[in-house]
C-alpha cells in the first residue's frame, strides 16, 4: 500500500470541538452492540484451478485465451489488461501492464454472498517480474444476489427503460445488469477515492463483473487481517481510531459514505487501516437515505472501538455524526 498523507494533526478531536454541545461530565453514551451477518469465509487454499473453476473462468473470459484455446505457459489465462477499464494514472510501478503477461490463480481469499475474491499472480514470462492481485468476481446468476440492494441503488438510474424493468423484475438479464452495475460502481468509487488519497486498494482494472485490485497483504500471499480479527493494545487502538476518523471525514468531505462500514471490511496492513468492499458506496446527497448510511457507518465502527475499550466519550458519537454531516455540507 502507498503511504497516505495525514490530513489531520494530533489535535484532531480539538479541531472539531465546536460541534460538541454535550456536558463533559455527562455519563458515557450507550454503545451499540456489534451486529454483523458476516459473509461466509471459506478456508484459504493454494494451488491451481479445479476443472470446474477453469471452465467457469474460460466462459467468463473467452477472449483472454488464445484462438485455439491453448493456455499460456504456467498460467491460467493471458493478461486481460487491454480488455476493459484501467485504473487511474499514473499506474503504480508494481503493476504489470504488459500484454504478454500471464495470470495464474493461486486460490480463494474470500467467499461471499455477492462475490468471491481470488488471489491472482500476474507475471511476465522469462523475467522475475510479478505482482499479486485480488480478483473480485461478482456472481451474475445467483438468485440471492444483492438481497440488500434496494436502498443502495437509489440515486443510480439505468439509461434504458428496458434495463430498468429488468432490474426491477430481477430477471436473469436484470441480475446480470445489477452485477455489472455494482462492479462498475465499486471500480469508479475506488478510482475516485484513490485519487483523493483515501486508504483503499488501488483498482487496477475492471472487465465486466471482475475487478482486479491491489492485493493487501504480504508477498507470500497472506492477506492482511480484518480489523475484527485483531485485539489491539490501547495505544494502537487509539491510532487506528484516528485513522478511521480521517478516512470517514475525507469521504464525507467529497460527498461519500461507505454504506456498509464495519470492522469486517476494514483491513489492517502494516499498522495502516485500509477500506475495502465498496460496491454500495453512497452519494450522501443524491441518495435520499444518504444521511442514514453516513450515521450508521459511524455508529457501527464506533461501537466496535468502544467494545474494545476506547474512550469514545472523548467526543460523543452524536458529535461526530454532526461533524460528518458538516463535512458533507449537510449540517445546518
Amino acid at each position: 500500500m502507498r503511504e497516505h498523507a495525514n490530513d489531520f494533526s494530533d489535535d484532531i478531536f480539538d479541531r472539531y470541538a465546536q460541534y460538541d454541545d454535550t456536558d463533559d461530565d455527562a455519563p458515557r453514551a450507550q454503545r451499540m452492540r456489534r451486529r454483523r451477518a458476516d459473509d461466509e469465509i471459506g478456508p484459504q487454499r493454494r494451488g491451481r484451478l479445479t476443472a470446474t473453476e477453469r471452465d467457469l473462468l474460460a466462459l467468463r473470459r473467452e477472449d483472454a485465451l488464445t484462438e485455439d484455446g491453448a493456455l499460456p505457459p504456467d498460467g491460467d489465462r493471458w493478461s486481460t489488461w487491454d480488455d476493459g477499464e484501467q485504473g487511474p494514472e499514473p499506474h503504480p510501478q508494481w503493476l504489470i501492464t504488459e500484454l504478454a503477461a500471464v495470470d495464474r490463480e493461486l486460490g480463494v481469499l474470500k467467499t461471499g454472498k455477492e462475490a468471491d475474491v481470488h488471489l491472482v499472480e500476474r507475471f511476465l514470462p522469462g523475467t522475475e517480474r510479478s505482482c499479486l492481485l485480488a480478483a473480485k468476481r461478482y456472481r451474475s446468476n445467483d438468485h440471492r444476489l444483492f438481497h440488500r440492494d434496494a436502498g443502495y441503488l437509489e440515486g443510480r438510474r439505468m439509461r434504458r427503460s428496458r434495463e430498468g424493468r429488468a432490474v426491477a423484475l430481477r430477471s436473469d438479464f436484470g441480475r446480470n445488469l445489477i452485477a455489472e452495475q455494482w462492479a462498475a460502481a465499486e471500480f469508479a468509487a475506488l478510482a475516485r477515492l484513490w485519487e483523493l488519497g483515501a486508504p483503499v486498494p488501488y483498482p487496477a482494472q475492471r472487465v465486466g463483473t471482475e475487478l482486479l485490485l491491489e492485493f493487501v497483504g504480504s508477498a507470500d500471499g497472506t492477506a492482511a487481517p480484518r480489523l475484527a480479527q485483531l485485539r489491539p493494545d490501547p495505544e494502537r487502538l487509539q491510532d487506528l481510531w484516528r485513522q478511521l476518523l480521517e478516512a470517514m471525514l475525507l469521504l464525507a468531505r467529497h460527498g461519500y459514505a461507505h454504506g456498509d462500514l464495519s470492522a469486517y471490511n476494514l483491513l489492517v496492513h502494516e499498522d495502516r487501516l485500509v477500506l475495502i468492499d465498496l460496491p454500495q458506496v453512497v452519494d450522501v446527497v443524491a441518495n435520499p437515505q444518504g444521511l442514514d448510511f453516513l450515521e450508521r457507518d459511524f455508529r457501527n465502527v464506533a461501537g466496535w472501538f468502544a467494545a474494545r475499550g476506547l474512550g469514545v466519550e472523548e467526543r460523543d458519537p452524536e458529535t461526530w455524526v454532526r461533524v460528518l454531516r458538516a463535512e458533507a455540507g449537510l449540517e445546518g
